[in-house]
């Protein structure tokens, strides 16, 4: 599944710049930068393209949308957040004082306040994921959370580098996520 953000690179490479959107006074967007009409950007937001952000958006106030970042339909991304190459698809919410980083976040997906999704190992080696009950190198040197549709976390949850959550799955306030985390699960 990761091999969907280096498509998603590739693919935001040959965008033009179309602001349709409301944008509001005191923001920057630098680049190719896509803002479809029926979303809003909200004061002291910083966007450096190529980003896409879908109709029903809501961005902002004071956040930092990175590069290869690509937002599906009624995304929020909230105050004090950054988002970087990472593919959010519709629904989803990443509320205020988050981090997200070279992730896939599926639909309907609520990351409370604080969540921190770290994308490189301490050591800085390639980042190893657990499939099908082995474990794979990625060739990443950055790699988040592969999140399926419907996961939730609670407040200052941290999500460790390479982890798969699927869906249904929760993590609750101060929790650690990391390796694989089945449906419908409850980390603590």
């Amino acid at each position: 599944p990761w091999d969907l953000l280096e498509a998603n690179r590739k693919i935001m490479e040959h965008m033009e710049r179309r602001i349709d959107g409301k944008v509001e006074p005191g923001c920057h967007i630098h680049g190719a930068v896509v803002v479809e009409e029926g979303a809003r950007i909200r004061s002291g937001s910083y966007i450096e393209g190529p980003v896409y952000i879908s109709t029903g958006c809501d961005i902002g106030p004071n956040c930092y949308i990175r590069a290869h970042t690509c937002l599906g339909q009624d995304c929020r991304v909230g105050n004090a957040c950054e988002v970087k190459n990472t593919l959010v698809f519709a629904g989803s919410k990443i509320p205020h004082q988050t981090y997200v980083g070279d992730s896939i976040i599926g639909q309907n997906c609520n990351l409370g306040a604080g969540t921190k999704v770290a994308n490189l190992r301490f050591d800085h080696s390639s980042i190893r994921v657990k499939v099908k009950d082995r474990e794979v190198d990625t060739g990443l040197r950055k790699l988040g959370v592969i999140m399926g549709d419907n996961v939730n976390t609670g407040i200052n949850s941290v999500i460790l580098p390479g982890t798969i959550i699927h869906q249904g799955a929760s993590i609750g306030p101060g929790g650690k996520a990391q390796g694989v985390i089945g449906p419908g699960s409850f980390i603590r």
